[in-house]
């Protein structure tokens, strides 16, 4: 049996990749929507809301510390959310749900910012270019890694990439390319590595949420970003 040429190993591990990859989907046509009427014969049941916390810096860094307490397994498949503050089940996410969910620990929600966003100047954002996305949507635009990424580049800042752990503070996002290819992002989290020079990255890359020291480990870092909102956004 002959040896599998490797550009036929990256390819495969690129189709791979995108099927599962970090906030992205299979390329189908999204269900339609469905008018909704509330049974009357059924209570609502009102869920009370966290509390919410201050913005801060490291306030987000302790918001994402918090998510490596949740068995999430990965998974992230389109789902249908409700808007504004729409989330997929608990228990299931990827790296752009962490992110996502430690916003929302501070009262802050980038499915609503994302979506808006997009909506005032969709031809920015790389949705269509990359998903073939006609119009924004809601119930995905904010799970994909490219648009956060251009999200905190509009409404943040994007700071040089630095191999200098000094350079990355609590609360600052950071992506990287998988293989060179699949998108990816994490949290800067105050925590250190084990010789002291560099932050831990909080991030799901398939194993749920975990703080990691994988900060110049992960290969290939194309991203590294600052959006401390006020809380009134």
């Amino acid at each position: 049996m002959k040896p599998l040429h490797l550009s036929y190993i990256l390819l495969l591990s690129f189709s791979i990749v995108q099927l599962s990859g970090c906030g992205s989907a299979p390329k189908k046509k999204p269900p339609a929507e469905k008018k909704y009427t509330p049974s009357k014969k059924i209570p609502v049941k009102v869920v009370p809301r966290r509390t919410v916390v201050p913005f801060n810096p490291m306030n987000l860094s302790n918001a994402a510390i918090e998510r490596t307490r949740h068995k999430v397994k990965y998974d992230g498949k389109y789902v249908k959310l409700r808007y504004p503050m729409g989330d997929v089940p608990q228990n299931i996410g990827v790296c752009t749900d962490v992110v996502v969910r430690a916003y929302r620990r501070m009262g802050i929600d980038l499915q609503r910012n994302v979506h808006e966003d997009m909506k005032r100047r969709f031809a920015l954002y790389p949705s269509q270019r990359i998903y073939g996305k006609l119009i924004p949507d809601a119930n995905i635009d904010h799970r994909r890694v490219v648009n956060l990424e251009k999200y905190f580049e509009l409404h943040g800042q994007k700071l040089p990439l630095s191999m200098n752990g000094a350079d990355y503070k609590p609360g600052d996002l950071v992506t990287w390319r998988i293989n060179g290819v699949a998108p990816h992002i994490g949290i800067v989290v105050n925590k250190r590595s084990k010789d002291g020079q560099r932050p831990m990255i909080v991030h799901n890359d398939g194993k749920g949420p975990v703080t990691e020291d994988i900060l110049f480990r992960m290969k290939k870092m194309v991203g590294h970003y600052r959006y401390w909102p006020n809380r009134s956004r």
